[in-house]
């Protein structure tokens, strides 16, 4: 889907990984987040369908980045 922008894709289910949930304060599913070279740089905040993951990654990668949560 974002093979071509992204190197890795994770998929947490905070369902199982409460610790993760608590720590990045995980309210609202599903939750995004992007990391370029091992550092965040943005939560996505967008629709999940393709064009839109894909033109909003594109817009945040070319962005500062952002404040980790």
């Amino acid at each position: 889907m974002l093979s071509d922008l992204a190197d890795a894709l994770f998929e947490v289910d905070v369902s199982e990984a409460t610790g993760v949930a608590r720590y990045f304060g995980i309210f609202h599913l599903p939750t995004i987040y992007l990391y370029r070279d091992g550092r965040f740089h943005a939560e996505l905040q967008c629709e999940a369908r393709r064009e839109v993951l894909r033109e909003t990654v594109q817009r945040l990668l070319a962005a500062p980045a952002q404040d980790e949560p």
